[in-house]
């Protein structure tokens, strides 16, 4: 790893955007063996926002009849506005641009008093039914807020909640559970809401872009709308109108593939690949059923390792050749 990043300086000395005095300053700097610590620092910091949400939940499912409903609610929403306090203090305001707190530390703070909001929302919801009958109103309206709030502070993490709470209003939750299961595809419904859901983030997006609106928040959007239509598009083609999703699934998988070589993106190049490929051999198995196995049942046998083993060997190579290109300019 040190080798090879001194060959990117070397090459950056000679296309002369380092000059050799900056080049044998990083060379000493290197040598002093410093590392930063900021990435797990950041880490800790997340795993103590999960935790502290955590036990605040299981606190009071465990003593919900003993601390009583608006004991709960109001230290709930204590703990959220010293949060937001302290946020709206120390924020620069709205701006279209990144904007950044000064101190990272902040950012956790906007993201667990997103949590304990939602947790509001959704206790009210529960014992008071202040949304009616209709709890996917809860999901809207904590996807609503925390749109705004992700917006306001430049929050990543806030809008990744604000698009799963949108998810979770039309009906879709995918999580390990849900896929393992097969909960996904037991309502075929769901794949249209999903794939509509999908295409307006991708939308959004392109919208956004083009009037420089958070601009830098592609990479949530279309991470979530990748996984969105990929999925939703799998499970379409498992259903029996599965032609609609063929077109669907190639132009998803070509989108993305250009948008990963347009961002220089590895993970939206390497779930191209996984989406297509998945697709695919759907497709391929769907195609089994208008032929007669029975005289190719031997060949299919033989040429499946083959085609397995090819399958790996294609997508490493085809993955290498990306980062390749990837890198290119510092080669």
């Amino acid at each position: 790893m040190e080798k090879q990043s001194e060959q990117h300086i070397e090459k950056l000395v000679q296309q002369g955007f380092v000059t050799e005095e900056q080049q044998a300053e990083i060379k000493a700097y290197n040598k002093l063996g410093i590392f930063s610590l900021n990435t797990e620092l950041l880490f800790l910091l997340y795993l103590s926002v999960l935790l502290f949400t955590g036990g605040v939940g299981t606190l009071v499912y465990k003593n919900i009849d003993s601390i009583g409903h608006m004991a709960i609610l109001a230290v709930n929403f204590a703990l959220m506005v010293v949060c937001f306090y302290f946020s709206f203090k120390k924020s620069k305001g709205f701006s279209k641009e990144e904007v950044l707190f000064e101190n990272p530390i902040y950012d956790y703070l906007v993201l667990t008093g997103s949590i304990l909001c939602c947790i509001f929302i959704g206790y009210l919801q529960y014992q008071y039914t202040v949304f009616g009958s209709d709890f996917g109103l809860v999901s809207l309206f904590s996807a609503v807020i925390c749109f705004g709030i992700a917006y306001y502070f430049d929050s990543r993490m806030v809008l990744s909640m604000a698009i799963t709470a949108l998810a979770a209003f039309v009906g879709i939750t995918i999580t390990p559970k849900t896929v393992f299961e097969n909960e996904i595809y037991s309502n075929p419904t769901l794949s249209y809401y999903g794939l509509v859901l999908g295409v307006l983030l991708i939308l959004w997006t392109i919208y956004s872009t083009r009037v420089n609106l958070k601009k830098h928040f592609y990479f949530v959007y279309y991470t979530f709308a990748q996984h969105l239509v990929g999925l939703c598009c799998i499970a379409g083609l498992l259903e029996d109108h599965w032609s609609f999703f063929v077109p669907m699934m190639a132009g998803a998988v070509y989108y993305f593939y250009r948008i990963s070589h347009q961002l220089k993106a590895t993970s939206f190049f390497v779930f191209s690949l996984i989406y297509g490929y998945v697709g695919l051999n759907i497709l391929l198995f769907k195609l089994m059923d208008y032929i007669d196995l029975s005289s190719v049942i031997d060949f299919i046998i033989m040429v499946s390792p083959i085609y397995v083993i090819g399958s790996i060997v294609l997508f490493i190579k085809l993955v290498r050749n990306f980062n390749k290109e990837k890198n290119a300019g510092l080669r």
